[in-house]
């Protein structure tokens, strides 16, 4: 099939929440190929311990990019322990300058409880404002969401869950299987 003919994976909604104290990322689990739901259980957050340090990590995009950012991000951390901020830098500099990593085709959300990032193969680290990153398909609908909910007395995983729910009623390529990690500040 020509790359012109390929319909195109889609699908993931990211959300990366924080709040009194906590910082939960959350992921919803459908792939999907053109109009077609190829899986509805993916797991695309995942925690992390390079060098004893707890780091939450979700994604959006191709998987085997995805794996290849997180394995080189798990690296990066590696050498810096507990440095986020330095370690996700490094990574987009080799995202954005690496011939080979030009060519992956995913984003990240990150956070070790005291930061929490946006990466992107462009090169930019960005730290979201109003203490909510949404990412994927659905990530707009679920980024509004949050940010609605975030004035309530709800908690971080709640708002996350809502805001989820949300963008699971809106967008095509989201559903309601959450992987939800929760990480404290």
């Amino acid at each position: 099939m020509a790359d012109s003919e390929f319909p195109g994976w889609h699908g993931t909604t990211i959300i990366g929440v924080r709040k009194g104290g906590k910082v939960v990322v959350a992921g919803d689990g459908q792939v999907s190929l053109g109009q077609t739901v190829i899986k509805g259980t993916a797991r695309k957050v995942r925690r992390l311990s390079p060098g004893g340090f707890d780091v939450v990590a979700g994604f959006a995009g191709s998987t085997a990019d995805a794996f290849t950012l997180l394995e080189r991000l798990e690296t990066k951390l590696e050498a810096t322990p507990g440095q986020l901020a330095r370690a996700s830098v490094e990574l987009a500099k080799d995202w954005r300058t690496d011939k080979y990593l030009q060519k992956l085709e995913a984003m990240l959300i990150v956070t070790d409880g005291k930061d929490l990032f946006v990466i992107t193969g462009a090169g930019d680290v960005l730290e979201p404002e109003h203490d909510v990153a949404a990412i994927g398909s659905g990530g707009n609908f679920a980024l509004a969401a949050a940010r609605g909910l975030m004035e309530g007395d709800l908690d971080a995983e709640t708002v996350a869950r809502k805001a989820m729910a949300i963008a699971a009623d809106i967008c095509v390529y989201t559903n309601g299987n959450l992987t939800v990690e929760e990480i404290n500040q």
